[in-house]
């Protein structure tokens, strides 16, 4: 299910398997549930201490609208073993009124912040730009 939904989201488009397989491996991953149906998913990469990202939270279509997706984000951000956690960080294209409800703030500087991205990873993007340009 957490495949199926990344490979189609805007963030992680045609994503791989094993890449997905390899993050959730080397995360502190969270999963919302109806029952015995999972309906949401979010990860953090952390040390514990100094930062944290939160990263590939969705939950599925249906589910939406209900306030889950507020209360799921709430329960990581309170998560006890996340409490020392000294900087949050993420990134939206969409939630941003959902994210600052929660203290996330646009960067003041954001200069100051630099990204690296593999060959692999800038090939990929190149192609979802150049479908969507086709389109």
């Amino acid at each position: 299910m957490i495949h199926g939904f990344l490979q189609t989201s805007y963030w992680a488009e045609n994503i791989p398997l094993e890449i997905v397989e390899k993050s959730i491996k080397n995360s502190l991953c969270f999963g919302l549930y109806e029952g015995e149906q999972q309906v949401g998913f979010a990860r953090v990469i952390t040390d514990y201490a100094t930062s944290a990202l939160l990263k590939d939270v969705f939950i599925l279509e249906p589910y939406r609208g209900q306030g889950l997706g507020k209360w799921f984000v709430e329960y990581i951000l309170e998560y006890p073993e996340l409490q020392d956690v000294q900087r949050w960080m993420l990134g939206t294209r969409d939630a941003h009124g959902l994210y600052r409800r929660y203290g996330f703030k646009n960067l003041a500087e954001p200069e100051r912040i630099m990204m690296r991205l593999s060959s692999k990873e800038e090939f990929r993007i190149q192609n979802s730009e150049s479908r969507i340009q086709n389109s």
